[in-house]
């Protein structure tokens, strides 16, 4: 019998540069997308305007990413089996994102706002993963 906690089986410490990869990643896409719907001026007028677009899908990440596997033992080999486990979390994660950003945050989450971020999500971190094992 295996003595260590569901969650505790669910992180490894070799996937530590992945999660921090993951969540420049994904602020990253939704501050080019948020770049494209808003000015330069509009932001600089509003600097925490994008930590309520950031929040409801951070707080997503956090909260399921660990739980489906994004940080295990099988994320930390390659990119067969790390690909596929970032794009299984980021669909749960983004969903929380969309609810909290609906319901908590400004925002909403209107259809093609949803199939938008969930297509790209998945693109740019199963992307970012693959150039991550290719490179190191």
């Amino acid at each position: 019998m295996d003595d260590q906690s569901f969650l505790a089986r669910r992180l490894d410490r070799a996937a530590a540069p992945l999660a921090v990869g993951d969540v420049l990643v994904v602020m990253a896409f939704l501050t080019v997308g948020t770049l494209s719907h808003t000015s330069t001026d509009f932001l600089a007028s509003n600097p925490t305007y994008l930590l309520g677009v950031w929040a409801p899908f951070l707080i997503g990440w956090v909260l399921l990413a660990p739980l489906v596997g994004a940080y295990s033992a099988g994320a930390a080999e390659t990119a067969k089996s790390s690909v596929p486990l970032v794009v299984r979390s980021w669909v749960p994660a983004a969903a929380v994102g969309f609810a909290l950003r609906a319901f908590v945050f400004r925002g909403g989450a209107a259809l093609a706002f949803v199939v938008v971020i969930l297509v790209t999500g998945a693109v740019a971190l199963g992307g970012w993963r693959a150039l991550y094992f290719r490179l190191r």
